[in-house]
């Protein structure tokens, strides 16, 4: 698939740029994703960058009893609904099980595979026979080589909109890392790649029950996943990120993303020039 049809043909998509999926990591309140997606389709419009807005309707996948999961699917996904009115571009979520699949379609353009699914073909093929983009999250356990596999089972049922997202392989119990040589290696099943910069430098399975991060690296993958041609960027973000209720020690603050974004501009300029 190419980039276009995430957007249209007939959009202004420039395909030398790259674009941006970008939100909090899920939906703390009502108010608060409307928010930070004013500020961040403002700063998308100024730059030239396609934006989509990301956040999580509910997050399923969690260390603790104890930690925040969502406010209520439904109500939640009203939430997303009203921040793709409002601002008009594409939103995206993650969905959990097959039965989400048809339920979250309803309120957004693209179904997140988050990676610990990736392989769970009843989850894959619900997606794809939404006829919504799916956007597949490689597994934290998975090579580059294998996502060729989880793409397969969106193809075949005839959806060809679809994305891989890379996001960091299990480096011992309590880290991650980015191989970037699986770039060249996933451009064979012809789809946009993506580049996620915050779950990259997540720090896993933490003996308090609540992930870690290395928010400081964020920058740094960034700039080596547009430096090495991932077509899109995935950042989640937070205005005030010691005190989000989710992924908090891996967002980047919402107060730094426009000037990240702009070195990742001349970043890719530089490139392709």
């Amino acid at each position: 698939m190419q980039i276009k049809q995430l957007f249209g043909d007939d959009s202004n998509y420039d395909e030398k740029s790259f674009f941006l999926i970008a939100g909090p990591c899920v939906v703390e309140n009502e108010t608060m994703p409307l928010e930070i997606g004013r500020v961040l389709k403002d700063i998308t419009d100024r730059l030239g960058i396609p934006f989509i807005f990301k956040a999580s309707y509910r997050k399923a996948n969690r260390s603790s009893i104890s930690s925040f999961t969502g406010i209520g699917d439904e109500k939640a996904l009203q939430v997303l609904a009203e921040v793709k009115r409002q601002l008009q571009v594409p939103v995206i979520t993650d969905i959990h099980t097959a039965a989400e699949a048809a339920m979250a379609a309803e309120y957004v353009d693209i179904l997140q595979i988050p990676a610990f699914l990736c392989r769970q073909t009843d989850i894959l093929l619900a997606a794809a026979k939404t006829g919504k983009v799916v956007n597949i999250k490689k597994g934290q356990f998975l090579s580059a080589e294998a996502m060729r596999f989880p793409v397969e089972k969106i193809r075949s049922v005839g959806n060809d909109r679809v994305m891989i997202t890379e996001r960091g392989t299990m480096f011992g119990y309590q880290d991650l890392v980015v191989d970037f040589r699986g770039v060249q290696t996933m451009r064979s099943n012809n789809c946009p790649l993506v580049i996620d910069a915050t779950h990259s430098v997540q720090q896993p399975n933490q003996s308090l029950g609540v992930s870690g991060g290395r928010r400081d690296m964020i920058a740094t993958i960034a700039k080596a996943g547009i430096a090495v041609g991932f077509d899109g960027i995935f950042m989640e973000t937070h205005p005030d990120v010691e005190h989000a209720k989710s992924d908090a020690t891996n967002m980047l603050p919402l107060q730094q993303m426009e000037d990240l974004l702009q070195q990742l501009i001349k970043i890719r300029k530089a490139v392709i020039s």
